[in-house]
């Protein structure tokens, strides 16, 4: 009895050995490998964020520059295309739950979020921007900063936490998604809103009663990147060879010029 205890604990050991190098192994099959063998390409994109990956509410699609991006990379790897949806507050827990392989949806690369997600090569970059009310009393960046003022960005943007450590005077309050930042100044619940480049070109199309403020020198120009889950250097290095060729191939052109975001394309 005791040789075959200890036999018996001798295999377990090989078990739990070999059990825990196959359940390594398996984890570090790379997404380059697998997106091929599932035959699918899940996308993880924000459906408000206007010219980037934008629901058109007349036609119900999704419409913007990474809605294009994504259909070339889904091409590229020879795979059907999925997306699913997300918004900036959740975004970096869908990757680490594995509900999709990437990210395109022009992540603003922080550090903050570098410590929990890894950034490509950035393709995209914006600073920040002022939206007022026409005939507001706020007529120049330097406005925006005094008592009194109300300012509103989106939760879990990047413009959200800058400007928290940014505003001395001014108020500060996260609108939550599927919220619409401009309708709570079109609706006087807010004086400012605060947001990147491609708002801009939005105000510019849609709303007459809207006008843009440009800082005099800018300010929080950040680089945009496609996201992934850390641990996957092949899947990382794809992406940002798949950024460079993009950007080689003139497609990272067409299609900023197409949506109106050519002036944000990373050198």
């Amino acid at each position: 009895m005791k040789k075959l205890s200890i036999l018996a604990a001798g295999m377990i050991g090989l078990c739990a050995i070999f059990g825990s190098a196959a359940v390594y192994a398996q984890q570090k099959v790379s997404k380059l490998t697998l997106i091929p063998q599932k035959g699918k390409l899940r996308v993880c994109q924000v459906p408000n964020y206007y010219a980037i990956s934008f629901r058109n509410p007349k036609t119900g699609e999704l419409e913007g520059i990474d809605v294009d991006l994504s259909k070339e990379l889904a091409k590229e790897l020879n795979v059907q295309l999925e997306i699913v949806e997300t918004q900036f507050s959740t975004f970096i827990a869908d990757l680490q739950a594995d509900k999709c392989d990437i990210g395109m949806f022009a992540v603003a690369a922080t550090l903050k979020r570098a410590q929990a997600v890894e950034f490509s090569n950035p393709y995209l970059e914006s600073g920040l921007y002022a939206i007022v009310k026409d005939g507001s009393k706020i007529q120049r960046w330097e406005d925006v900063d005094q008592p009194g003022v109300r300012v509103v960005t989106g939760l879990g943007s990047f413009m959200d936490d800058i400007m928290k450590g940014y505003l001395k005077s001014a108020t500060q309050r996260s609108v939550v998604p599927p919220a619409d930042m401009l309708s709570e100044i079109a609706a006087n619940k807010a004086d400012v809103y605060i947001s990147d480049y491609p708002a801009s070109i939005r105000i510019k199309r849609e709303f007459d009663w809207a006008r843009l403020i440009t800082p005099s020198e800018p300010i929080a120009v950040t680089p945009y990147s496609y996201v992934v889950a850390p641990g996957d250097q092949v899947w990382l290095n794809f992406i940002n060879l798949f950024v460079r060729t993009i950007h080689n191939d003139g497609r990272l052109k067409k299609y900023a010029e197409k949506h109106n975001l050519g002036p944000m394309v990373a050198k």
